[in-house]
């Protein structure tokens, strides 16, 4: 009992959730924050569909392992992207990396604050950090996307490998 409530404290005390029950104990290690409400690919890119527009940025967790982004390459608006395919890539101190597009369409709205202020995607992935708008042309791959849930145990698995 008093284990338990050692590791129940503690998990609150490093904000991670616990589970325990008579045969075994698990702590949760995605430390990034995952909002409900958004649509993840496993290429850590998240997407929010208002509407008829998607707007896409890159996770939490993937800027945390990227560290200190200090430039973005961006397409242009009207530029159509699709479904796993590149769009762009974002370079930190430590490497560049691609960013896949997680759904097929034509790019409406292109960020222009991260060509000055790369350091968004850092600070504030899923508000001042977002990358890109689309308009969908294929509204039914968002349902090949993961949820909250999907993607926070995808990026617990990672962080045990």
């Amino acid at each position: 009992m008093a284990l338990r409530m050692w590791a129940s404290s503690t998990a609150n005390a490093l904000r991670v959730s616990s589970t325990v029950s008579r045969t075994n104990f698990s702590l949760s290690r995605c430390f990034s924050t995952v909002l409900e409400g958004l649509k993840y690919a496993s290429s850590h890119e998240w997407v929010k569909h208002e509407g008829s527009v998607a707007t896409i940025g890159i996770t939490d967790h993937a800027q945390d392992h990227l560290g200190e982004v200090v430039f973005v390459d961006l397409p242009d608006t009207g530029t159509s992207v699709s479904h796993g395919s590149s769009f762009g890539a974002v370079e930190s101190v430590k490497a560049t990396s691609d960013i896949n597009s997680p759904i097929s369409g034509e790019i409406i709205e292109v960020n222009t604050k991260l060509s000055e202020t790369p350091g968004l995607i850092n600070s504030s992935p899923y508000e001042d950090g977002w990358m890109i708008k689309v308009k969908p042309s294929s509204p039914s791959e968002l349902e090949s996307l993961m949820g909250a849930k999907e993607y926070t145990k995808l990026c617990d698995e990672e962080e045990i490998h």
